[in-house]
This record gives C-alpha cells, sequence and structure tokens, in this order.
C-alpha cells in the first residue's frame, strides 16, 4: 500500500511538472507576441501579476466557500511576483495553484458526501448574506460542514420554491419535495466535482488554460488564448457554413439540453434516431473526451458539439418515452440558417424593406464564396418587385463579426469614398475605403442598434452616420473599436492567440471606443443600463479621438431636426415605450440594491425566489404585445417557401417576433415622416 501511494505521488508531480513546463512555453511565445504586435502592449510587472493573481483566484473561488484563509495566504506569496517568475521562464508556481485546487475539491467532496447522508435541520435560525463584491478569503478548516449545510440548505429551498407559485400548495408536501430537490442538488454538485477531478486532459490542463486566457485579457478584454478545439469553434460561430451534425440546441425549463431543431438532409435527420424534445444525457468525441451534460461546463458541451475539430460526436439521448439511446454522428458541410441574413416587408401606411443581420460572418474556412456583405445584396435585389419606400437594417444583439463585410456592406450605400481610420501599434493610419463605384440602394435608410451592437456593427452604423447616410435609432452600442486577428503561436498550429492589433476611428476622427455609437433617436429598450458594455472592463482600451486626413462628402441632413422631433413625440406618448422605461426602473433598482441577508427558512427563500414574479410578468406582457406593422415576406421568398417546410417552420417564427418588435414600428414610422417630408 505504501509502494502505491508513493508511486501515485510521483505520478502527480510528474505530471504537474510537465503541465507547467508547457504553460511556460506557451506563455512565453504569448508574451514575446503580445509584445512586439500588440496595439497597446502593457509592461510584464507588478500590475499584471496583482491583475492575474486576483482573477485567477476569483475563478478558482468566486463564492469563496473553498479555500481556507491559510490556503489563500499561502498562494498570496505568488501575488507580486508572478510577473518575475513569468520574465525568467520558471512557471513551477503553477504546480502550487493546481495541488491546492486539488486539495480543495476533494476536501469539498469529501464534506458533501458527509452531508449528504445526514438529516438537514431546516428550523436553524441561519441567514444566507448576498454581496455584489467578493467577500473575502477568512474560512477555516472548521467552517467547511457548516458553509456547505447552509449552501446546500438553500439550493434545496430555492429549487422547492421554483416548482410552483403558491407557497400553500407546497408546504403540505415539502418532506416529499426536499427528498427529491436534496438527491438532485447532491447529484450535481458531485457529478460536476467527479467531472472537474476526473477532467479527461487533467486538472493542470484546465488551470493552465484560465491562466493563459487571464494573462492575455490583461492587456486587453478581447485578446484571448485558443486552443485548436477552441479556435474552430470560434470561427464556426462567425461563419454560415462549415462541419455541423443538423441540429440545434436550446435549454429547456428543467435545464436539461434538449433537441429544438432538425435540418432537413443533416446528420441528424439521416440518423432517423433523433427527434425534436429529445434530451441529450452525455455527449462524447473519438478523443475519448466525455462529458455527463448535467454537470459538465456548458462551454465543454457546445466547443464539443459545435468544433469543427471533432468531426464525429455520440450523442447519448433519452427519448420522450423514457429510453436510453446511442446515437453516432458525422459531421457534414451544411448552411447555418442561424448566423444568416434575412428579409421581410414590414407594412404601416407604406411598405419598408426589413434586413436583420445576425453578424458580420464571413467564409472563414472556403467552404462557400459568400458573406453577409453579398447576402445583404440579394436580400435587395429580392425587393425590387414589392415597391418599398425605405429600408430598415437591424443590427441589434449584433456582436460583430468580420471587418471586411462590414467595410463592404458600407460601400453598398455610398458611392466611393473612406469609411474608417486604422491606427496600428506604431501609430501608421490607414484610410479604410470603399473602391467600388456604385450603390446598391439609393432610398431612405433606418439602423437599428442596441447595447450589444459591437465592433463591425459599431463600425457600419458609424460610417452611415458619418455620411448621413442612415438615421441611428434604439440605444448606445457596446464601444468596442478594436480589431482582432487569430494568429499562430508557432508552425505546429496547436495555440493561438485572438490579439488586438489596431483600433479603428471614424472618419471624423472620433472613436467608438468606450463612448459608442449614440444614435440619432434614443429609444427606451429592456434591460439597457444593466448590459454589460465595453466600459465595464476593467482592462478595456481607452476613448481618444485622433486627426485623420480623409476626406468625405456627407449627405445633406436638412430633414433630421424634424425627424427626430417627431420620433420623440411618438416615443414619448407611446404606452409601451412608457411601461419599458417604468420596468426598467424596477430592474434597475432590483439590479443595483444589496440585497439584504435571508432567513434560510422555506417561507423567506420562497418570498425571494417569487419576489421578480410580478416585473417579469409586465417584463412578458411588454415583449408580447403586438404592434401594428404588417409582417410578410417579399415576393421572391414567399415563392420559394411554398417548397420548403422546414423553412416555413422557421419563417413562422420569424414574423411572430417581428411582430411584437416596436423598434421596427418606430423606424416604419421615420421612414414614412421621412417620404412624407419629400412629398
Amino acid at each position: 500500500m505504501k509502494k502505491f501511494s508513493l508511486i501515485l505521488f510521483l505520478t502527480t508531480f510528474s505530471l504537474l511538472g510537465q503541465n507547467s513546463a508547457k504553460t511556460c512555453e506557451i506563455l512565453s511565445k504569448i508574451n514575446a507576441l503580445v509584445q512586439q504586435e500588440h496595439f497597446q502592449p502593457k509592461p510584464v510587472n507588478d500590475s499584471l501579476s496583482v491583475y492575474v493573481f486576483d482573477t485567477f483566484m476569483d475563478g478558482l473561488d468566486a463564492n469563496r466557500n473553498l479555500f481556507t484563509k491559510t490556503e489563500y495566504e499561502k498562494l498570496c506569496k505568488h501575488r507580486l511576483l508572478l510577473d518575475n517568475y513569468i520574465l525568467k521562464n520558471d512557471c513551477s508556481f503553477m504546480d502550487d495553484f493546481v495541488s491546492m485546487y486539488q486539495l480543495a475539491l476533494e476536501r469539498k467532496k469529501k464534506v458533501l458526501e458527509k452531508i449528504q447522508n445526514e438529516v438537514l435541520d431546516y428550523n436553524a435560525k441561519d441567514t444566507v448574506k448576498f454581496s455584489k463584491k467578493n467577500f473575502p478569503f477568512d474560512l477555516v478548516a472548521t467552517d467547511f460542514e457548516r458553509v456547505w449545510k447552509k449552501r446546500v440548505r438553500f439550493d434545496i429551498l430555492e429549487d422547492i420554491s421554483k416548482l410552483g407559485s403558491n407557497l400553500d400548495s407546497l408546504a403540505p408536501h415539502f418532506a416529499k419535495l426536499e427528498k427529491t430537490a436534496k438527491a438532485k442538488i447532491f447529484e450535481t454538485y458531485l457529478c460536476k466535482l467527479n467531472s472537474i477531478l476526473g477532467s479527461q486532459k487533467g486538472l493542470g490542463y484546465d488551470l493552465q488554460n484560465d491562466f493563459l486566457n487571464i494573462f492575455c485579457a490583461y492587456f486587453d478584454p478581447h485578446t484571448n488564448y485558443f486552443s485548436l478545439d477552441a479556435k474552430t469553434s470560434f470561427m464556426s460561430s462567425l461563419s454560415t457554413s462549415g462541419l455541423s451534425l443538423g441540429l440545434n440546441v436550446t435549454l429547456n425549463e428543467k435545464e436539461e439540453i434538449v433537441v429544438s431543431e432538425i435540418v432537413p438532409g443533416g446528420p441528424a435527420d439521416k440518423s432517423k434516431k433523433l427527434e425534436k424534445d429529445d434530451v441529450i444525457l452525455k455527449v462524447s468525441n473519438k478523443k475519448g473526451e466525455e462529458y455527463l451534460v448535467s454537470c459538465a461546463p456548458l462551454e465543454k458541451i457546445g466547443e464539443l458539439i459545435f468544433s469543427d475539430a471533432n468531426e464525429q460526436i455520440e450523442l447519448t439521448i433519452q427519448k420522450k418515452n423514457g429510453n436510453i439511446l446511442p446515437i453516432l454522428l458525422k459531421k457534414q458541410v451544411m448552411k447555418a440558417t442561424a448566423n444568416t441574413v434575412y428579409s421581410f416587408i414590414a407594412e404601416k401606411e407604406t411598405k419598408i424593406g426589413y434586413i436583420n443581420i445576425p453578424n458580420f460572418y464571413s467564409d472563414f474556412d472556403g467552404f462557400s464564396a459568400q458573406g453577409c456583405a453579398d447576402d445583404v445584396a440579394k436580400e435587395i435585389t429580392k425587393f425590387q418587385n414589392d415597391n418599398i419606400q425605405g429600408l430598415i437594417i437591424d443590427l441589434q444583439n449584433n456582436g460583430g463579426g468580420s471587418m471586411e463585410e462590414a467595410i463592404k456592406l458600407a460601400g453598398m450605400f455610398i458611392d466611393f469614398g473612406p469609411v474608417s481610420v486604422l491606427v496600428n501599434n506604431k501609430g501608421k493610419h490607414t484610410i479604410l475605403k470603399d473602391y467600388s463605384r456604385g450603390v446598391s440602394y439609393f432610398g431612405p435608410i433606418v439602423i437599428l442598434i442596441n447595447g450589444n451592437s459591437a465592433s463591425a456593427s459599431e463600425f457600419f452604423a458609424a460610417a452611415m452616420q458619418d455620411y448621413n447616410r442612415a438615421i441611428v435609432v434604439g440605444s448606445t452600442s457596446l464601444g468596442k473599436a478594436s480589431m482582432q486577428s487569430i494568429v499562430p503561436l508557432d508552425g505546429n498550429q496547436q495555440d493561438f492567440v485572438k490579439l488586438t492589433l489596431e483600433k479603428f476611428y471614424r472618419i471624423t476622427g472620433d472613436s467608438n471606443q468606450i463612448k459608442g455609437v449614440v444614435p440619432d433617436i434614443a429609444l427606451p429598450i429592456l434591460y439597457d443600463s444593466i448590459v454589460q458594455r465595453e466600459n465595464s472592463y476593467k482592462t478595456a482600451l481607452k476613448y481618444d479621438k485622433i486627426n485623420t486626413k480623409a476626406k468625405f462628402n456627407a449627405f445633406k441632413k436638412d430633414y433630421y431636426p424634424t425627424l427626430i422631433a417627431q420620433s420623440n413625440a411618438r416615443s414619448k406618448n407611446n404606452a409601451r415605450f412608457n411601461e419599458i422605461i417604468f420596468a426598467n426602473q424596477e430592474i434597475n433598482a432590483l439590479y443595483n440594491n444589496q440585497k439584504k441577508p435571508l432567513r434560510l427558512a422555506f417561507k423567506d427563500v420562497f418570498k425571494d425566489v417569487h419576489e421578480i414574479d410580478a416585473l417579469w410578468k409586465k417584463v412578458k406582457k411588454i415583449t408580447a404585445t403586438e404592434t401594428s406593422c404588417i409582417i410578410t415576406n417579399n415576393s421572391y421568398d414567399l415563392d420559394k417557401l411554398q417548397f420548403d417546410p422546414f423553412q416555413q417552420e422557421s419563417n413562422t417564427s420569424k414574423i411572430k417576433d417581428l411582430k411584437t418588435n416596436p423598434y421596427l414600428e418606430e423606424a416604419v414610422a421615420i421612414l414614412n415622416d421621412f417620404n412624407n417630408l419629400k412629398k
């Protein structure tokens, strides 16, 4: 037995050493790349060390219920020294983090296994505290059982409370419900712990990736480290064609991953074994990676399912009748319809063309010749027989993508000229121009944006705003004005960095960085003040202006003041917009106010869980209210849809969403105002 323990210890030590050496090798390459190519490299000093250490520890123990104060203090010896280690290529410090983390996880597992077999007391006068800031690391070894008993009791009471909205109907069945909830909570906790501790690539590998990402994020929030799998998954998200299983998934009310859509002709469809609403229990690939959905992080599941690096996937699914079935699927190249541009006709007094751009996708992997700009051009062509009197381009929730596509799209609405100015880390200015003569559409345009419109979306909206080519409507955009490129760290093509290389400026010399694109017409948007914009990141690049030599001829905007005044008057008297304003006041109070300590009694937890019910009903009512706009397909799509049952279902869903979109209705009204002014 002693011999076995010694062998195990030596093996673990050897693996830790290998991990730290690998970490140092990658870290050294990342630092060399960043210092040479990043738009605004920072020195590797104590400031970096403190940021990386604090962020890393927050990630390992966000709730401060894993490490003791003594353990934290032991690791704290590295807090001001990480920069020294990195510069000396000495990453042995990672061994301390890995071994301490493993020790803490194993202790947590033992504590939970002990509590699992105990009868929990729900009459104790305990309370739980909440904080918007991190609690200090102040636990001692004897605290863990007490802390985890409180946490588990809260989770159980919360789980039962979510089963219904009437306390009196749940209370009589508490004992039975508690037994079920307790088994579920412990199963989830222990399964997640076993998943982390039994990671296929090892605990050190996972912590290494987290550490490398945090190191990158110190330079700016959009510089990231990618393994090969993470890189292919990221690129797939920006493309409309790629290797796919031919299915879409969603979370149901039980937070299970279920099949929401099966694409005709895809691998899932051809298997004849999958159906809508099948529950996915387990996912595995040919490399031996296997994840139970109930306890693995969603990003791991998503990476395995959607990454092009995993061509063959086995899904273990549960049918509606309870049968459990393994299904092996081989991916094939397919068009991802969820990412693509689509259009409709919105009618109220006049016909207006509506185009939605989910993101600025491009064909990064050479599977097709199209990108989003070409797709927009096709949608505009479809409107030729519909006599539209204006165009709405919807960039709400468009997180960006390919800057080349954004340049091409801008060029479709201006004849010729500069659209932005790029500045690199040497201070060199490059004026980006539309070199293609000609315009795809000459009529009036409204662009819709919100706080989730980012990067390439902001680039395009800003260019259209500077040329007075479109009226921008909605709320201030995210505020990201930097450009990234994915760069391999070496010739092995196994490790990559998405690196911020340049910052882009408007042709006026102003910047969207931090500031965002400010709409010409502001409208109230649900949750707008709690959207995480660029200014919420500690390491975001700063706002500034430049002097630019970009010369351009903007369109006249004599009609802007009148259109803005008419829209403001209309929205001021719009019942739905006023409901959004009042709902936002409640949302902001709920989000910003410090939550009081909560007594661990069923009645108190139930009240806390259902505190937002009334507000949630208001929000649901607001979002479900239909406008008076008539939404129809353009003539071309109407003919095509007759022969495509799958697209008919998707089309119906999109029309339903647009009928409840107040921003679309107001955009139509603004274009009607414009047309009336031009008569």
